[in-house]
């Protein structure tokens, strides 16, 4: 069965789109008188005003390596982190702990650990892969250096920039 749909008859000034017009018009001007009165801001002050405190709480900045709270890597360079990168920006050359030290059982540690911050794609997969949560991306958009050589970080740029994580780490754990 057929609906038939009664349309309104448009005037002619509805026609032409002359109320569509004046709507954004009105809107335009609005704004306009807003910003010229101060009462809107548009632009942002860069670098003397940052987002930092409007960052959304699932946004994925730099990755980082984080220590526990007495100062220790949380890293065992089992390089999974490695494995998982798609642009393959993160290197690990792992160390081996020598026979006899009080934390044998781990194995190994990161002898250098570094990550080309060009290369990086902010994806956090190194951050979800890694079991001793010891990688995790900041809330940092500004990550500035001069040459290609400032933007590889090192190991002691990255636990720079990290800081330390509370938490329990199963490679300093006694029971495992």
């Amino acid at each position: 069965m057929a609906i038939t749909i009664n349309r309104p008859k448009l005037t002619l000034a509805e026609k032409a789109y002359f109320p569509a017009i004046l709507t954004g018009l009105r809107i335009t001007i609005g704004h306009f008188f807003k910003i010229v009165s101060g009462k809107k801001k548009v632009t942002m002050q860069y670098p003397e005003e940052k987002w930092d405190k409007d960052l959304p709480a699932h946004y994925r900045g730099a990755p980082t390596l984080v220590k526990d709270e007495q100062g220790r890597e949380r890293c065992v360079a089992c390089q999974l982190c490695e494995f998982i990168c798609p642009p393959r920006a993160i290197t690990i050359h792992p160390g081996e702990i020598p026979e006899g030290e009080r934390w044998r059982k781990v194995e190994k540690f990161p002898k250098e650990f570094e990550i080309d911050m060009i290369r990086c794609i902010y994806c956090g997969l190194c951050e979800e892969v890694c079991p001793e949560q010891a990688i995790f991306l900041r809330k940092d958009y500004a990550i500035t250096g001069l040459n290609r050589q400032e933007m590889v970080h090192d190991k002691a740029k990255l636990y720079e920039l990290g800081g330390v994580m509370t938490g329990l780490v199963n490679k300093w754990n006694e029971k495992k």
